[in-house]
Parts: structure tokens; C-alpha cells; sequence
């Protein structure tokens, strides 16, 4: 199989721009537009350690603008602040591909290169779907020489679009069992997997307006959103304070996966899957909305998004137990795939007793970043307790407390997401088919 090549990263130098105020007097930041039109940013601190870190962020978002980048240097700003180089693309259009976002981080690390040298070390890192994009880049990209050392992901999205989604499935549809009223019953129908029709007039608030007229909100509720609510969540295992995130992207992204990016086609099933949790999980079972997904939109979801674990780089991971987003469990899904490519000894995961996703604390940020460094620096790998023990000197610095649990271990990923037969067993994609789907999607294959 070929690796996906970018285009040229830039047609000029990168121009000096104002640097988030967090960082003025620290850094020199420079932004534009890559050839591919991704927008990017970078931030050359005063006391370079010539090391870089390549950031790849969440989402998909819908659109990206000029300040996605620069909204991410300010949220970021410790690494910098910790003596590293930053740079991030937006990525070249709005909207999910996992392969496509991999390659505009290439870009903007050869950007990088071209303006500013070769750093002694790179690292890329990821947050949340960024997770998923990072992990594609060290897989991808990981093996050329001198292009990366290491790989950080935190809150990461590590299961890849084939499985990572099936919580978003099963709220998609147990929500209609429960709500009916996405669509309502005197509304056009149409199938549970597109999320919404590519035409639907229904706006992100227009979701989420469904929403609280189905479960209600905290103080004000009848007994019947309350028993709505109740079932919602002991159902996907969704916490309330997420919910909202959850569905709009069960319906936006799911209709953008679908609608922009397959063809109509549908890569998301739930035959078989027994849901339980609720107040009558007969009548669940036997009403909730069901469907098989086409093997090829399966197979081509897969190739775009599921990682392969075939990644020679130290890898660093950080993940809150109780993260309402993105599930611990993903940490042993990502662990069981690279123990499937004989990789397993490459990685190292940290975990935290904290319940958030994107604002973990920021010394353990800079504590995580400093363990990688180590660890490429000097060959020797840390341990979960090694690094929690070195996080308080980064306390001291930025704040934010330490909350590492050493000793915690997330249980299998099907154990928190419901599985279902057959979905990891897709056809495998011809040499052919990968230049066509890559000409779809703008990103070229190597021969």
C-alpha cells in the first residue's frame, strides 16, 4: 500500500504574525495558507530547545477559518512556553478525513523545515480526533527518516472511524425510540444512519432544542423527560453533561460522513446489538431502528480512519478516566491494536482522575511532553509512576494539580461500547480503489 504524498507545503515564507497574548514577548509567531489552502500558524518561542512539536487538533468542525490554528497556539501555549516550536494546520477543508488532515500536518512540518531548518527533534501531537489524525501521521509519515521521534496523544480518539462512532449510532437511535421527534412522525422520514438528510434545513440549535424538549432541563422536568433521560443514558452510557456534543455530532457529522464523503452510502450498523439500561429493554429491542452497513462505505471509512498499529515511534498517551467525550476505553483499543501489529512495546499510556477532555491540567501537559522528550532523548522508557512522580516541579511552574493514577488499567473497549458482528471484518481495499478514493478526497497515493 502507498502513503498518502501532499502537495507543496507553501508557495511563499511564512509571514510574521501577532502571537495569541498569552505568548507576546516569548515567541515570534508567523501564519498563512498553504498551497493546499489550509491555514496554518507556528511559534518560534525566544529560547528554542530546536525541538518542534506538529499539533494536530479536534473536531471535524464544519468549516475552518484563520483562527483555528491560532485559537489552538493560545490553548497550547505551554508547550511552547516549555521551549518547543508549535505548528498546526487547520487542514484544508472543513469536515471529516482522517487521511487528508494527516497529510496537511505533513505539510505544515516541511513548512516548518523550509523556513526554519530541521529541528533536532519532532514530535506530533494529538488531541481527540487530532488523536486519530497523529496517530495516521506517525503510521503514514513516521518512517521516513528524520521526520519524527515521537508521538504524544491526549484525550484521543483511538479506536478509528469504524468502531469509534458506535456509541453515536446507538444514541442516534435510541434517542428516536425515546424522542421521536428527529424526525417528528408528520416530518419526511428517512434512515437513522445519515445522521439528517444532506438537505435538512435543521440547524446545530434546532438540534439541541429537540433535545430539551425530549429529556427537559436540570430543575425543570416532568416525570416523563426525566424517564427519557433516564434511558438515554443508562443506555449508551453517555453522561448528561455530554449528551448535547454527542448528538449534534450523531447528526452533523454522521450526515457529513455520509452525505460528503460516501456517496449516501452507509458505513454504520447495529443488527444484533442488545441494548439494556433501560426501563423496558424489550420494548427497546423491539422498536429501536436497526440497519446493516454497506461493506464498501465500511471498508472505505476504515481505510480512511482505523489505524493499522504499525508504528515504530515512542508513543505517549493521556486520558482522563472519566472523560464524557471521548471514552477511556479507547486507550485499550488503541493498546490491543498495536499489540496486534507486534508493536505494543513502543507505547506508553497515562491516565488521570479527572472528568474532562479538552482542559486537563496543564502541568500535566507539560509533564507528559517532558516524559516523551526523555524517553527519545535517552532511550530509556518511562513507566505510568515515573511520570506521575515528576509531574509536581511542572505543578509548581503552570499549576493545575496532578491527578495521574498509576496503577489505573481501562477495561476493553466492547465493554463500554456495545459491539456488533462483523463490522471489523470489511473488505480489504484493491491498490485501484485507493487511488480512486484518494482522488475523491484530494490527497494523492504513492506509487
Amino acid at each position: 500500500m502507498g502513503s498518502a504524498v501532499p502537495g507543496h507545503a507553501s508557495t511563499t515564507q511564512p509571514p510574521e504574525s501577532p502571537c495569541p497574548a498569552v505568548l507576546l514577548g516569548k515567541a515570534a509567531c508567523y501564519s498563512g495558507q498553504d498551497a493546499n489552502g489550509a491555514y496554518y500558524t507556528i511559534a518560534v518561542p525566544k529560547h528554542w530547545s530546536r525541538s518542534l512539536v506538529v499539533h494536530t487538533h479536534g473536531g471535524p468542525a464544519m468549516s475552518y477559518d484563520p483562527s483555528t490554528t491560532t485559537k489552538d497556539l493560545a490553548e497550547w501555549a505551554v508547550l511552547v512556553e516549555e521551549g518547543y516550536a508549535w505548528a498546526a494546520s487547520s487542514y484544508r477543508r472543513g469536515g471529516y478525513g482522517v487521511r487528508m488532515a494527516a497529510a496537511d500536518t505533513e505539510n505544515v512540518r516541511r513548512l516548518f523545515v523550509e523556513r526554519f531548518g530541521r529541528p533536532a527533534r519532532t514530535y506530533v501531537h494529538g488531541q481527540s480526533f487530532g488523536g486519530n489524525v497523529a496517530a495516521k501521521v506517525a503510521e503514514t509519515y513516521g518512517r521516513q527518516p528524520g521526520a519524527y521521534d515521537g508521538v504524544l496523544l491526549t484525550s484521543g480518539l483511538l479506536a478509528g472511524g469504524s468502531r469509534g462512532y458506535d456509541h453515536r449510532v446507538d444514541l442516534r437511535v435510541v434517542y428516536q425510540y425515546h424522542c421521536r421527534n428527529l424526525p417528528r412522525p408528520a416530518e419526511p422520514q428517512y434512515p437513522l444512519w445519515q445522521g439528517l438528510p444532506v438537505d435538512s434545513p435543521l440547524t446545530p440549535d434546532d438540534v439541541l432544542a429537540r433535545l430539551q424538549e425530549c429529556v427537559g432541563t436540570v430543575g425543570d422536568r416532568t416525570p416523563a423527560q426525566q424517564r427519557n433521560l433516564d434511558d438515554i443514558t443508562a443506555v449508551t452510557s453517555i453522561p448528561e453533561s455530554s449528551l448535547p456534543t454527542h448528538l449534534l455530532y450523531a447528526t452533523f457529522l454522521f450526515q457529513e460522513i455520509v452525505g460528503n464523503r460516501l456517496g449516501g452510502r452507509n458505513p454504520f450498523g447495529n443488527e444484533g446489538v442488545r441494548y439494556t439500561g433501560s426501563h423496558d429493554d424489550r420494548a427497546l429491542n423491539a422498536g429501536v431502528a436497526r440497519f446493516a452497513a454497506d461493506p464498501t462505505a465500511g471498508r472505505d471509512l476504515s481505510y480512511d480512519s482505523d489505524l493499522t498499529g504499525r508504528v515504530s515511534l515512542p508513543v505517549l498517551t493521556l486520558h482522563a478516566i472519566d472523560d464524557p467525550s471521548v471514552f477511556v476505553e479507547h486507550e485499550a483499543a488503541y493498546r490491543e491494536t498495536l499489540r496486534g501489529a507486534g508493536q505494543d512495546g513502543h507505547l506508553v499510556q497515562t491516565f488521570t482522575r479527572e472528568a474532562e477532555h479538552d482542559e486537563l491540567s496543564v502541568a500535566e501537559y507539560a509533564t507528559s511532553l517532558a516524559a516523551l522528550d526523555t524517553w527519545v532523548r535517552t532511550g530509556r522508557k518511562p513507566t505510568p509512576r515515573s511520570i506521575a512522580s515528576s509531574c509536581g516541579a511542572f505543578d509548581g511552574t503552570y499549576g493545575g494539580g496532578c491527578f495521574y493514577d498509576p496503577g489505573y488499567r481501562p477495561s476493553p473497549y466492547f465493554t463500554r461500547i456495545r459491539p456488533r458482528p462483523g463490522h471489523t471484518s470489511w473488505p480489504a481495499m484493491t491498490a485501484a480503489q485507493e487511488r480512486a478514493w484518494s482522488r475523491i478526497d484530494g490527497v494523492g497515493i504513492a506509487p
